[in-house]
Formats: structure tokens, C-alpha cells, sequence
């Protein structure tokens, strides 16, 4: 599967279905990114049920706590 990941071409293979299998595979903690599927954001309780299709545009945000 083909997607632009921050703006990279990025290949992946097996191909995930969805945005937490995504997230897995890109190595990203769960608990703490944002993300934005060609250009909606994606909740954490919609990411099972948000399918990614080759082709789509992914957007992932690190928080970063500190003072």
C-alpha cells in the first residue's frame, strides 16, 4: 500500500486496514498522536473502524508534554 505519510511517500506492506493497525506499524504510541486522514481527524475510538486505502494522505502528531 502506497500512502504520503507527513507529507513522505511511504510504502507499507502487509498493507493495514485501518488507522490503529497504521499506528502499529509506523511504530507511533497510541495513546499519544493526533491523526488526520486525508484531511479529517481521526479520533482515537474511530481509529479500528477508519479503513486507509492505498493512495490516502496521513497526517500523525507527536504530543509532547514539558515545561
Amino acid at each position: 500500500m502506497r500512502l504520503l505519510v507527513n507529507g513522505e511517500p511511504t510504502v507499507l506492506e502487509p498493507a493495514p486496514a485501518n488507522v490503529a493497525e497504521l499506528l502499529v506499524q509506523l511504530r507511533l504510541p497510541h495513546e499519544r498522536v493526533a491523526v488526520e486522514l486525508n484531511g479529517e481527524i481521526v479520533t482515537r475510538a474511530e481509529r479500528a473502524a477508519r479503513a486507509v486505502h492505498d493512495g490516502d494522505s496521513v497526517e500523525v502528531v507527536t504530543l509532547v508534554g514539558g515545561g
